[in-house]
């Protein structure tokens, strides 16, 4: 009984940051280092919420809902645009209204970009770097993106047309399964809760705006190599493999701007924590206790 009381809990908040209502997921002792986890599309702090409280022991760990997705709450009123620079906004006013001063980022697919502008604009608070699929580098890009690079390339509304289906349950349920080696380890609760959020009302296009908006991330991509060039941020890359989103090579690039990056490559596909959550804690952890502020 005594292992058993000794798990950390999660709680469960929102804040006011950015003019946004910010829904966030917390565990670990408040004077702890800080783990930052930032989630992907089309999920949510969610899909952290069996690696929280395995991190909780010895780091403050928080995980919010970018917006758009998840629980965090846009008012109507805000006129919110919907970009990564403002995903990135809203983020790091998020950081400030919890008085963050450090922490360590953990970056998956839409977190990656959104984590990278943070770490440019505030290079002295990040003080390590966990990238699962968080990609950086154009050689990264799969050939499961070329619908979406049709769309940057002409944004007409057929070719934006042509992405809805991604955004479907099956699209979304298709996302969590592919690469994946044995699709039964897959829990039904993540891909579900997305697709139900997925269709409130306006979110589809808000989905669409941001697929639009993923250009300006690859625009960016040569100012994130500086910041790792100049900043130099102790980095993990731990990867799913079989990812057509965002591939291997992504992974083994960080090592061009960070010698010392360190890569793993798991065999697995894209939401490598649904099949390999305990290898990718056990590597985490060995890595931040070496490099923790």
């Amino acid at each position: 009984m005594s292992e058993f009381l000794s798990i950390p809990y999660t709680s469960h908040h929102f804040v006011q940051a950015d003019g946004v209502r910010v829904f966030y997921r917390e565990a670990g002792p408040v004077d702890a280092p800080v783990v930052l986890l930032l989630h992907g599309f089309p999920s949510s702090s969610f899909q952290y919420r069996e690696l929280i409280p395995r991190l909780a022991d010895r780091y403050r760990v928080i995980a919010p809902d970018l917006p758009g997705f998840g629980f965090t709450e846009i008012p109507q009123g805000r006129g919110y645009t919907y970009t990564f620079d403002s995903l990135a906004k809203t983020i790091l006013a998020f950081t400030e209204a919890l008085n963050l001063a450090t922490y360590a980022l953990y970056v998956f697919d839409y977190g990656a970009p959104t984590g990278f502008r943070l770490a440019m604009t505030a290079p002295e608070r990040v003080w390590a770097i966990v990238s699962q699929n968080g990609n950086a580098y154009e050689e990264g890009l799969g050939d499961a993106w070329q619908p979406i690079q049709r769309y940057w390339r002409d944004p007409t509304p057929e070719n934006r047309d042509v992405l809805r289906p991604a955004l479907t349950s099956e699209g979304i349920r298709h996302e969590y399964g592919v690469g994946i080696p044995d699709s039964s380890l897959i829990k039904p609760e993540g891909y579900t809760l997305d697709a139900a959020l997925m269709q409130r009302p306006g979110n589809v296009e808000t989905q669409l705006d941001l697929f639009l908006d993923y250009a300006s991330n690859v625009r960016l991509y040569p100012e994130f190599h500086r910041y790792f060039r100049e900043s130099n941020p102790p980095l993990l890359a731990v990867w799913g493999e079989f990812d057509p989103y965002f591939i291997p090579a992504g992974a083994k690039a960080f090592q061009r701007d960070l010698p010392s990056a360190v890569v793993h490559l798991l065999p697995t596909g894209h939401f490598a924590l649904e099949t390999h959550l305990e290898e990718v804690v056990k590597i985490m952890r060995e890595f931040l206790q070496t490099h923790e502020s």
